[in-house]
């Protein structure tokens, strides 16, 4: 093992308060356990959903996967949907989203299957995706689901070969101590999907598309160093309504924001964050999310 990623492992137990137990043992332990889980067959049904040529729904389709679901972005599966760019990170290792047009993945999934992969994160083969953000999208109502899978179908084929998917062991420590999701099924396929509903521009919408945000912010979107990044990824910010975060942003400013990606200050956001997503946002959608933000708990930068 590297001294590098030892001593850093050496830290998440320390942090973790596992000193009774060897470290290399209980790494091990969380290793087999994340190599087991990931192995395991899911029999959860695929939902009966199937793509439409409508062009309305394509339409609608469209500006979800290039708005706020994101698929689109350049770090995940591209602005073609044939694959993003490949992403180090460091000890966890590196990832890039697949090409899923009818070229790639896209031709080996039914429309239902592809429904499932998304929603409860489960393969075709019935076991685990890996680090694909269910998490982030799996409210989709059956329609807007149905929509996403219709645009993914109409978009021109691409047979551009996949990058690298590598998870080291500190990923799959972090997996199993539920500090990062790379194993997608064992966090939303055994419990209840909530599906949001009508789109409107309420606090209550806006907790659904806030969950986009959740990967990088973390659970409580208040920002700090992403557990386990190397020094070089930005640091997310605090968008709770607290002194260090939006605390007196109006809705212009949030608007600016997340539509031209500039501070309050003016000072740009890192390229990382998915502004050619966010910029496609309906004011429905921006006005719901600002709504969300304003009305969770403030809390200190870095409480992730």
């Amino acid at each position: 093992m590297k001294p590098v990623l030892k001593k850093i492992l050496l830290g998440v137990v320390g942090v973790l308060g596992v000193s009774s137990l060897g470290a290399g043992g209980w790494v091990l332990m969380q290793v087999r356990a994340f190599d087991e889980s990931m192995s395991k067959t899911y029999d959860t049904p695929a939902p009966k959903i199937a793509a439409s040529k409508d062009a309305a729904v394509v339409a609608r389709g469209k500006h979800l996967v290039e708005g706020p679901a994101a698929c689109s972005s350049k770090d995940c599966h591209g602005k073609d949907l044939a694959g993003g760019n490949t992403v180090v990170m460091g000890p966890l290792g590196q990832f890039t989203g697949p090409n899923i047009t009818g070229g790639g993945l896209g031709a080996v999934y039914s429309d239902a299957e592809l429904a499932r992969l998304i929603r409860f994160g489960i393969k075709k083969d019935g076991r685990s995706a890996r680090f694909m953000p269910s998490t982030e999208v799996n409210w989709l109502p059956d329609d807007e689901l149905a929509a996403v899978i219709s645009y993914v179908r109409s978009v021109p084929n691409s047979d551009k070969a996949n990058g690298p998917l590598e998870f080291k062991t500190l990923a799959k420590v972090l997996d199993r101590k539920g500090m990062l999701v790379i194993d997608v099924a064992r966090k939303v396929a055994t419990g209840p999907v909530e599906l949001a509903g009508k789109p409107e521009p309420t606090a209550a919408y806006g907790r659904f598309l806030a969950k986009g945000c959740i990967g990088c912010h973390g659970e409580n979107l208040s920002g700090g160093p992403i557990p386990g990044a190397p020094p070089s990824m930005p640091v997310p910010l605090n968008l709770t309504p607290h002194d260090t975060g939006l605390k007196g942003w109006t809705y212009d400013d949030f608007d600016k924001l997340v539509t031209t990606g500039a501070r309050k200050n003016g000072k740009k956001l890192d390229p990382f964050m998915p502004i050619e997503n966010t910029s496609q946002m309906d004011e429905i959608e921006k006005k719901a999310l600002y709504a969300y933000l304003m009305s969770i708990e403030p809390r200190a930068f870095g409480g992730r």
